[in-house]
């Protein structure tokens, strides 16, 4: 763990502890960190891939139905800079339409697989016209530089007996102002990698996520528990009086067997 991070965990530390909750439950709370990685267009980090761009795929993959939101070189992600059992090397490509009823997806590229470019603009959304110009101005674009960070839960669980999801806080009972905490010295970034998502209207993403899997029945077996899925990534885009944030989930095992084609995809429109 860097300095950085240690410093942000006894920042968090002493937060919880001056709005009196006790050390204990703290400790325990803080035994939920996650590695993730903060993917920004600037900064002193690593370069791992970049917003925007061309977009380069195999000639077997359709054209994007969405806007290419960013790519990351795996081979270029440091070790343990998140807990995600990602592909060794290769890219994914995220794809994502930030906008009420927005969509998106993942595609992975093996390393050294043949790629032709394709349009920037998918077909359905063209540039010219101004609501689509409106959003496209507002998309990063440009090298992507890392942070290695950590994250804890956006949002609280309280009461027991409780879903299924949340079984990894069975009975803690200060979860809502420990989220808060941690929610309270969040600084953000253009792309968050791994960890845990933000909160989505109240709610964990990834319990949306697993929720719409089963409710979508897409092929293969599907859970219906949030711990059995991940954040890949999740990206916020700000418009003038709105916004939206696109959240990137699969499960575990898909991630593993590199089916991307099921990933889960949500967009939280904020206006």
């Amino acid at each position: 763990m860097t300095s950085r991070n240690q410093t942000i965990l006894d920042q968090i530390r002493a937060e919880a502890l001056d709005r009196g909750i006790p050390a204990d439950d703290v400790d325990r709370w803080m035994g939920l960190v996650r590695p993730c990685a903060l993917l920004d267009d600037g900064g002193d980090g690593p370069v791992v891939g970049r917003f925007g761009g061309p977009v380069l795929l195999p000639p077997d993959v359709e054209d994007p139905a969405y806007p290419l939101i960013a790519t990351i070189d795996c081979a270029a992600l440091p070790p343990d800079v998140t807990d995600l059992p990602l592909p060794a090397d290769g890219r994914l490509l995220f794809f994502g339409y930030p906008e009420e009823n927005g969509m998106g997806n993942v595609v992975y590229i093996p390393a050294g697989a043949a790629v032709t470019e394709r349009s920037r603009f998918p077909q359905w959304l063209p540039p010219d016209k101004p609501e689509n110009a409106a959003i496209y101005k507002e998309l990063p674009d440009g090298e992507m530089h890392l942070t290695a960070d950590i994250s804890l839960p956006f949002v609280g669980t309280v009461d027991l007996p409780g879903p299924p999801w949340a079984e990894s806080l069975p009975g803690h009972p200060h979860s809502e102002a420990l989220a808060e905490v941690w929610e309270d010295q969040w600084g953000g970034a253009l792309l968050l990698f791994g960890g845990y998502g933000t909160d989505y209207n109240g709610s964990d993403p990834l319990d949306i996520a697993a929720k719409l899997a089963v409710e979508q029945v897409k092929a293969g077996p599907t859970a219906p528990r949030a711990d059995n899925w991940v954040l890949l990534a999740e990206a916020s885009v700000d418009r003038p009086g709105a916004g939206a944030t696109i959240y990137w989930t699969i499960q575990r095992d898909d991630l593993i067997a590199l089916r991307f084609d099921r990933a889960q995809v949500l967009v939280y429109w904020n206006p």
